[in-house]
């Protein structure tokens, strides 16, 4: 089925934080495109270096247009002035073209999408795709996650294991769902026999700080103090470390270790897809979090630690082998494998889930 169906997504998850390690830094990285400063005016940015002219439309005063100007490092700025509170829809248009937000936290969540073939919707029970706010005690403030479950969930009375799966860098958690074809590839593996029922936890990885591997240990601490807790007050679920799991793409991936690692005794599979220790900084980051002294916990409480890439192509593979190599070296157990040659890709990751949902929890 996966050689009939090829995806294109305009944003594919992991590339603009995983590229970072191979390109030159760029003010996009860091850059925040709507700021409300403290007198009540709102700044509008963005990064159009070689554009001629920008300007924001929208929910906005039409009295008072905002009028942009190019920094030397090919922000555009402007300033709106007037707003009152509220939500307000707005875009941005670069040289007479209409431009979404690419900086929007809902960003990821506009890619376009190209499904050719049979895809992964068949005629069968489907689960419920839901999206569930909650309140970060890491972060103070309100976040959003998505979870699936599995047909017929609302009329069993039968408590369920769980599934945490994290996307990557540049993405959120509408984006194992959408371009991921999470809730499609879970109902079809149901409907054939092939995993059993379980929830699946789709949550924010992102975190917009200004530094993205500063995000990774937010992550992990919301996910322990947050997301969990959250999960086993408000689902019927089997609230143990032989019914929770927990996998993560690219920068997901970063964010699985940091939490698995840190916290084994929640977890009984972890799953690290096309993803290392931090890039470039590996041999300080094991020394930091004492990998060695890790290493008789991790094998003791793991029931399964699987590492996958997409092939030599996949941008992570020199990262991950070196991040293997770390692991042999304390003796800590792992799974490796090469499940999809796509590289980093959303075809790799949906492919791992296909072949990796099935050994959960049995």
């Amino acid at each position: 089925m996966m050689k009939k169906m090829f995806v294109l997504a305009a944003l594919l998850c992991c590339l603009p934080a995983w590229g970072q390690w191979f390109r030159e830094p760029t003010p996009n990285d860091t850059l925040q495109s709507v700021r409300v400063l403290p007198d009540g005016k709102v700044l509008f940015q963005i990064y159009a270096p070689k554009a001629s002219s920008v300007m924001v439309s929208g929910d906005l005063p039409w009295d008072k247009p905002v009028k942009f100007e190019k920094a030397d490092n090919g922000v555009w700025k402007g300033l709106c002035e007037g707003l009152g509170d509220g939500c307000f829809r707005y875009s941005f248009t670069v040289d007479g073209v209409k431009v979404q937000d690419p900086k929007a936290p809902l960003s990821a969540e506009q890619a376009s999408v190209l499904t050719k073939g049979e895809g992964y919707v068949r005629n069968v029970h489907h689960g419920a795709l839901s999206q569930r706010f909650y309140w970060s005690k890491t972060l103070n403030c309100q976040r959003r996650m998505h979870v699936w479950t599995p047909a017929g969930y609302e009329k069993s009375s039968e408590a369920l294991p769980v599934l945490y799966l994290i996307h990557g860098g540049g993405d959120n958690d509408a984006s194992w769902p959408g371009v991921g074809a999470a809730g499609w590839i879970l109902d079809n593996l149901l409907a054939e026999g092939r995993i059993v029922p379980m929830i699946v936890v789709m949550p924010n990885g992102t975190i917009p700080s200004g530094d993205m591997m500063g995000e990774v240990p937010l992550f992990a601490d919301d996910m322990v103090t947050s997301i969990i807790p959250f999960i086993e007050a408000n689902y019927r679920v089997v609230a143990d470390q032989a019914h929770r799991a927990m996998a993560g793409l690219s920068m997901g991936g970063m964010e699985t270790i940091e939490t698995a690692f840190h916290h084994p005794e929640l977890f009984s599979h972890v799953w690290v897809l096309s993803s290392s220790f931090s890039p470039g900084k590996q041999k300080e980051y094991v020394e930091k979090i004492g990998l060695n002294k890790m290493a008789p916990a991790l094998n003791s409480n793991f029931k399964a630690l699987v590492f996958t890439q997409g092939g030599q192509a996949d941008i992570a593979y020199r990262n991950c082998q070196e991040a293997l190599g770390y692991l042999k070296a304390a003796g800590i157990k792992y799974d490796y494998m090469e499940n999809a040659q796509a590289g980093h890709s959303w075809t790799t990751w949906r492919a791992d889930l296909q072949v990796l949902a099935p050994t959960l929890f049995k």
